[in-house]
């Protein structure tokens, strides 16, 4: 592959020492506007639960704000964490999306919680879920659910009864399958669905898993061919040295939540660099900067472009890790902003 390949963003919302939900959640906003302003393919929020540093915590909500301040990227969720909610919920809601923006809304469902023990429990006893067991059969009643034509229920008296996600479905969100293992994969592979390995969270066994997606896939007819694309944390700066300072704080972060440590808001460049860790947590982090791409522009549009054409993908969802300085503004992010500039620039040249 010589062509460089289309580029997407992974958004955590990510929330730093000092800053506000609010303050996360509007840098975030700009940073999807900006995305869609360089041409970005997509734009996908994650969902997770009650950690200090991660505002995404509900994809329909932020994706419902991406498309009202975008023209033409496709928003979506990376994803709706199914075990977390009911099957009918999601479809209502991304049906919803839709409406609300034909041709650009993406469900990208995961069998994982998301979440620990405690709040996964708080949510089963809070609100519907799904069980994960039955999550192949949720995943085929939501695409249903979205169809215009619905779905049908047999109900005990054996009356069918008709359920749509919403009364006059002109078209429907394109759902993916997310994953880290081999277990989504083979499930999207089965039911002719496009499929996206989570690299950016573990990359062992990437290329066995997407063979297997590929050797085993069964063309359906909104996916006559197995679609796939990879996503890899990325910070990028002028310098390399500067772009390791700023994917810091992130590694730093990771490694703790990998190492059972207290976990609190992203930190500063400055507190990352002044405050060290235990020699284990800190060769986890240093490990984690090593796997990145963490890089000056021409050097990390390189490692892009061979990432993409070492797994045979023309796609790569980028998750910009880079963090902020102390002195910069609480409702921007910077280190992230020039993250997607300097890299969509130098794939460009």
């Amino acid at each position: 592959m010589t062509t460089s390949p289309r580029l997407s963003v992974l958004d955590l919302v990510p929330v730093r020492s000092g800053q506000s939900s609010s303050q996360a959640i509007a840098a975030s906003l700009d940073l999807v506007r900006l995305a869609d302003r360089l041409g970005f393919t997509r734009y996908w929020f994650a969902e997770h639960h009650n950690m200090p540093a991660v505002a995404a915590s509900a994809p329909p909500v932020m994706i419902s704000a991406a498309a009202a301040v975008t023209d033409r990227i496709r928003v979506g969720s990376g994803g709706v964490m199914l075990p977390n909610h009911a099957p009918l919920v999601v479809a209502e809601q991304f049906a919803v999306l839709e409406a609300m923006a034909p041709g650009r809304i993406d469900l990208g469902i995961g069998r994982a919680p998301g979440s620990d023990p405690v709040v996964t429990a708080l949510l089963r006893s809070s609100g519907p879920t799904s069980d994960v067991d039955r999550f192949p059969q949720h995943v085929q009643d939501i695409r249903s659910l979205m169809s215009a034509e619905g779905a049908s229920v047999r109900l005990t008296t054996g009356q069918v009864y008709d359920v749509h996600a919403t009364p006059a479905a002109e078209s429907v969100p394109t759902v993916w399958l997310l994953g880290s293992s081999d277990y989504s994969a083979r499930l999207a592979a089965e039911l002719g669905m496009p499929y996206v390995f989570a690299n950016h969270f573990s990359g062992a066994g990437i290329d066995e898993i997407l063979a297997l997606y590929r050797e085993g896939y069964r063309p359906s007819p909104e996916h006559p061919t197995p679609e796939t694309f990879l996503t890899v944390n990325v910070s990028v700066a002028p310098t390399l040295d500067e772009a390791r300072a700023r994917a810091l704080p992130q590694a730093r972060m990771m490694a703790r939540l990998r190492s059972g440590k207290p976990l609190g808001a992203q930190e500063t460049v400055e507190d990352a660099a002044s405050t060290p860790l235990d020699g284990l947590t800190s060769q986890m982090a240093d490990e984690m900067l090593d796997r990145w791409i963490v890089d000056e522009p021409q050097a990390a549009a390189r490692r892009v472009r061979e990432l993409a054409a070492r797994h045979g993908v023309d796609e790569v969802m980028v998750v910009p890790v880079a963090g902020s300085r102390a002195d910069e503004s609480l409702d921007a992010t910077p280190g992230r902003t020039q993250t997607i500039e300097l890299l969509a620039g130098a794939l460009g040249d």
